[in-house]
């Protein structure tokens, strides 16, 4: 497909963003705005025009949704080879990808199940009553959020029992301890280890951290939709306070040093 018919109908900005390949690149742009027709045209003029190699491509975003919706638009843009060799995946989805292939290195069996909510929920509520604490007074979703939010800041068991300051905090430390061994001893993952655990096999495994950012994503481009229902496109990354841009970085080995120029379009 012709770069004049890639950028048709796209105003300044947005053919800027299709256009711009060299370095990370944020694009802020509200609802409505052409944002995912942004990212599939960068796509495709990254292949079509600049010859990157598809399976070079990762587009990565939250739900799967608009994973679906980000896959049909590639695959109307290019020949169905091409589409079908460019990644384009949820983060969750791209980790069990990975981990399917190397989760062995951190000692679990490639064929390790993922704890769906409820069965975490059971988990923690069987944990506190071992524990002899009232579920009334320590409710387990909110236990289990603590959880949670700890694993997207990277703390494991230990690290959160070390900062944990309130008697709430502590309760949850020894769930949490429990929980993980549980979890492990069953081989299982839940969705917070999904990302969480890849980062930390990034981290400890460097040659399995190389072939990820040599071969399988050159070009990362991201569809983040953050609470306040602002949504932010990127394309490579740019550092934010969760596990998710820490994988980022690590796949595009982009630099969290430095200005990165913004484009708004509208």
């Amino acid at each position: 497909m012709a770069t004049a018919t890639l950028l048709q109908g796209m105003n300044d900005k947005q053919t800027e963003a299709v256009l711009a390949t060299e370095g990370p690149v944020l694009i802020m742009a509200g609802a409505g705005s052409g944002k995912t027709r942004v990212l599939t045209h960068r796509i495709a003029y990254l292949i079509e025009e600049k010859h990157v190699n598809p399976w070079n491509i990762l587009a990565i975003t939250f739900t799967n949704k608009a994973a679906r919706e980000m896959k049909d638009r590639v695959g109307r843009l290019l020949d169905a080879q091409a589409a079908q060799d460019v990644w384009v995946s949820t983060f969750h989805a791209l980790c069990v990808r990975i981990l399917r292939r190397d989760i062995e290195k951190l000692g679990y069996n490639r064929a390790f199940t993922i704890a769906d909510p409820a069965e975490q929920l059971t988990l923690v509520k069987h944990i506190l009553a071992e524990l002899n604490y009232d579920p009334k007074q320590y409710d387990p979703k909110s236990i289990l959020g603590t959880i949670s939010n700890a694993k997207n800041d990277m703390l494991d068991p230990k690290a959160f029992e070390k900062q944990a300051g309130s008697l709430f905090q502590q309760v949850v430390a020894k769930v949490y301890t429990e929980y993980q061994r549980r979890l492990r001893s069953d081989q299982a993952l839940d969705f917070d280890d999904l990302i969480m655990q890849t980062i930390i096999l990034f981290q400890q495994d460097e040659e399995t951290l190389k072939f990820y950012q040599t071969s399988s994503a050159t070009f990362t481009l991201m569809n983040i939709r953050i609470p306040t229902k602002l949504s932010i496109n990127w394309y490579t990354c740019w550092p934010l306070a969760t596990k998710t841009s820490v994988l980022s970085a690590m796949l595009t080995r982009v630099s969290t040093a430095g200005a990165v120029p913004t484009l708004k379009t509208s």
